[in-house]
């Protein structure tokens, strides 16, 4: 599932419309705009193994450096799975830690929410035929000017503009992974598992030396010829296989 998690509790000053893929609507975001900035602060923004791994590339550190960073490590509190958010300051107004005076210090590499930002896409995956549906909503906040500025697109348009479609795929992963969990193992994962499937999902440097050490087995070919985004796939399709075993260990 994409979805900001920032609005998801659509409080007063938050209107959230449905709208189609082929709707228009009047929006921008730069530094003309007086509220610039506004939206990158006061944040609760869960970050997915994509976003992750975009980020640690771009700000060029290894994915347990990002991790010790910039990010805090929690428990889904419905999946049990585990999830990272941004690192924040209180004393900065909870402020992304990339945002700067001038803009986004990560632009083309923000996270999915950022970019998907004024829509947000919720996702669900069908358990009888394992197809993905996808709705998007139309996120119109009191302190956002963007709207009153005159670039008119369908949502479909901001999509493809916004180079949103990447990161629907890759989150979609997570997404079946989500399912298989809520169906094979509804319990919540002990501290071990815990720690081995954040691992796997967004530390992928530590996830390649443990293959290449031996540590981890994983029979996918040559590990070595992966490039990252390879390796992920690889990591969210290890993490299936493992909660396929633990499924039938409690058998």
């Amino acid at each position: 599932m994409n979805v900001d998690l920032r609005l998801v509790d659509n409080p007063l000053g938050r209107i959230m419309k449905p709208i189609s893929l082929t709707q228009r609507f009047s929006f921008a975001c730069n530094s003309t705009v007086s509220c610039f900035n506004q939206c990158c602060r006061d944040l609760n923004q869960f970050l997915t193994p994509y976003d992750v791994f975009r980020l640690k590339r771009r700000v060029g550190l290894t994915s347990s450096q990002f991790l010790e960073s910039y990010t805090v490590r929690h428990q889904g509190p419905q999946t049990g799975f585990p999830v990272v958010t941004f690192k924040l300051n209180p004393a900065d107004s909870m402020r992304c830690p990339f945002v700067h005076a001038d803009g986004c210090g990560v632009y083309e590499d923000r996270p999915s929410s950022c970019r998907t930002y004024p829509l947000v896409r919720l996702a669900s995956r069908s358990r009888e035929t394992g197809k993905i549906s996808e709705s998007y909503f139309l996120i119109q906040e009191e302190h956002c000017q963007g709207f009153d500025e005159m670039q008119d697109q369908t949502v479909e348009e901001w999509i493809e503009n916004q180079g949103i479609d990447v990161y629907n795929r890759m989150n979609d992963l997570l997404l079946e992974l989500i399912s298989l969990k809520n169906r094979l193992l509804p319990d919540p994962f002990d501290g071990d598992t815990t720690q081995l499937i954040h691992a796997a999902l967004y530390d992928l440097d530590r996830f390649r030396s443990r293959i290449a050490s031996g540590e981890l087995s994983v029979s996918k070919g040559n590990i070595d010829e992966l490039d990252d985004v390879g390796l992920l796939k690889l990591s969210i399709r290890w993490v299936g296989d493992l909660m396929s075993e633990l499924s039938n260990q409690h058998l």
